[in-house]
């Protein structure tokens, strides 16, 4: 399984995804749940997704989906 930066730079630069599709699900250490994001409303920065004023390190991101299927998910989860 790829690092999630390696997979992130895969689903923006090699072309074969489509964006619209893709969901990544990140643990709010608030609420204590998986929150989704569409990707085509997020940035990433460094190690940071940027959404609006949020800053996510890429740590949190746990999964991410393809029209509803897993993808790619986190294979150590602490949550």
């Amino acid at each position: 399984m790829l690092p999630i930066k390696q997979f992130l730079n895969k689903i923006q630069f090699s072309g074969k995804f489509n964006k619209n599709t893709i969901t990544l699900s990140y643990y709010d250490r608030i609420q204590k749940k998986l929150i989704p994001l569409e990707y085509r409303k997020i940035k990433v920065e460094g190690n940071f997704l940027i959404l609006d004023e949020r800053h996510i390190p890429l740590h949190r991101i746990k999964e991410i989906r393809k029209n509803g299927v897993i993808i790619w998910k986190r294979l150590w989860q602490n949550i």
